[in-house]
């Protein structure tokens, strides 16, 4: 008789707590299922990029060669992301702790990079502006870098990394080049002023870099992308906080769930 009042005082709590439970353990399960699907499909991503890349020979690096950094992050997301997907699944104390100590650990790291980036900002400026010369230098040997360096000069009305001058790192472009070509003195079509409907001129440039800015700001971008690309996000800092957000609050939540469930949730209450 004892036992059955002790079970019944304890059964509603009993399955308010299994209910519990059974919502994390989906929560997690959701999520890691979710972000290992994107790790595997970035890794796919970047396999391809770098197979095609091998087959350009083009320039080794990682700053220059996306494709690796699209590699490591989606080993990086698929390693983790499966760590939780079984950890929920097997509901295995390890596995959540591994998995809540990565996520606690990348979510450190990338506070610390912002707020680094942030204190250090004109060293980190320099920095990318550095990184942006080395692949002008190599513009026309490494296709991935071309691309992007292109899609960015494009879509944010700029030319190089600081002004339109730095192309003159560039062997082809440059005014003193021993094999002067019709690129000489010139700029990439990306950096010029046009429409998007028209057709592309890539000699619109022509004889550009030996020029003030003021007699060519009609006919190129001058302004470096370093800062046009700065400006933009600084235009556009609701969207990046909600992008920001969006980075970090999914991290926090699989780390707090697992947490919650790792307290609390170990073992599944058992049905009296």
């Amino acid at each position: 008789m004892e036992r059955a009042r002790r079970g019944a005082r304890t059964g509603p709590r009993n399955h308010c707590q299994r209910f519990n439970y059974i919502c994390l353990k989906i929560t997690l399960i959701v999520y890691s299922t979710f972000f290992w699907l994107i790790g595997t499909f970035i890794l796919c991503i970047g396999i391809y990029a770098e197979v095609e890349r091998q087959k350009y020979k083009t320039l080794q690096g990682a700053f220059l060669a996306p494709a690796i950094i699209l590699i490591l992050l989606g080993i990086l997301m698929f390693v983790v992301s499966f760590i939780g997907v079984l950890a929920s699944l097997r509901d295995n104390l390890c596995l959540l702790k591994v998995f809540l100590y990565t996520l606690a650990i990348v979510l450190i790291l990338e506070l610390l990079g912002g707020v680094v980036a942030l204190i250090f900002r004109h060293q980190t400026l320099d920095f990318i502006n550095q990184n942006i010369r080395k692949g002008i230098i190599h513009y026309y040997d490494d296709l991935d870098f071309k691309n992007i360096m292109d899609f960015v000069q494009e879509e944010f009305k700029c030319c190089g990394a600081e002004d339109f001058t730095d192309w003159s790192l560039n062997m082809y472009h440059s005014c003193e080049g021993r094999a002067a070509g019709p690129l000489a003195c010139g700029v990439p079509y990306s950096c010029c002023r046009r429409n998007k409907t028209d057709v592309a001129n890539t000699m619109c440039g022509y004889k550009t870099l030996n020029e003030q800015r003021f007699t060519v700001v009609q006919i190129i971008y001058v302004g470096g992308c370093t800062d046009a690309v700065l400006n933009w996000f600084l235009g556009h800092y609701a969207a990046m906080a909600a992008i920001l957000f969006g980075i970090i609050a999914p991290q926090d939540e699989g780390r707090s769930s697992t947490s919650l469930k790792m307290m609390v949730f170990v073992e599944p209450p058992q049905a009296l």
